[in-house]
C-alpha cells in the first residue's frame, strides 16, 4: 500500500503511484528530453517575445529485449518534460530535483508551481549522465514544509 500525500490528487497521469506517492511528496517522471535548436526571444515589454525551438534528445535500448529506451547525456543543458499533470493546487508547491538526479551529476532549478507543471532546464554535469526513460527525476512537495 502506498503512503498517502495531499498533493496525489492533484497530480494526473502518473507511472505507477505506489512508488511516486510518498509521505515527503510525489515523485515525478520524465517523458522528454529536448535540445534548444534555435534561441527564444525575451524583450522587456513581451511584444518580441518568442518560444526557443526544441528538438527532442533521441533515445536508445540499452539491451535489445527492453521496453524503454534511455537519454544518454553528455555534459550541458537540456530541457526536461514530465509525464505528469497537475491540476490547480490551492496553495503553491515546490516542484525539486531528486536526490538521485543530483547524486548523480544532473540538476533543475527548484520552482513554485499552481497551475501546471513547465518545461525545466536540466543541467548535466561533463560526464554525462543516463537516464532511463519514465525516470523519476523531480519531487513535487508542499511548499510550506520547505519553509523554516
Amino acid at each position: 500500500m502506498s503512503a498517502e500525500h495531499p498533493l496525489a490528487e492533484r497530480v494526473d497521469n502518473l507511472v505507477y503511484e505506489p512508488v511516486q506517492v510518498h509521505d515527503h511528496g510525489v515523485d515525478l517522471t520524465v517523458s522528454a528530453i529536448y535540445e534548444v535548436a534555435a534561441p527564444g526571444r525575451l524583450d522587456f515589454g513581451g511584444d518580441e517575445l518568442e518560444d526557443a525551438d526544441f528538438e527532442p534528445h533521441p533515445t536508445e535500448l540499452r539491451n535489445p529485449d527492453d521496453d524503454y529506451e534511455w537519454w544518454h547525456l553528455e555534459g550541458g543543458q537540456y530541457v526536461l518534460q514530465h509525464n505528469e499533470f497537475l491540476t490547480d493546487l490551492e496553495e503553491p508547491a515546490l516542484l525539486q530535483p531528486r536526490n538521485d538526479l543530483l547524486a548523480r551529476g544532473g540538476s533543475h532549478p527548484s520552482v513554485r508551481v499552481r497551475s501546471h507543471l513547465p518545461l525545466v532546464p536540466l543541467s548535466v554535469a561533463d560526464g554525462g549522465i543516463r537516464i532511463k526513460e519514465n525516470a523519476r527525476v523531480s519531487t513535487l512537495v508542499s511548499a510550506a514544509t520547505t519553509e523554516p
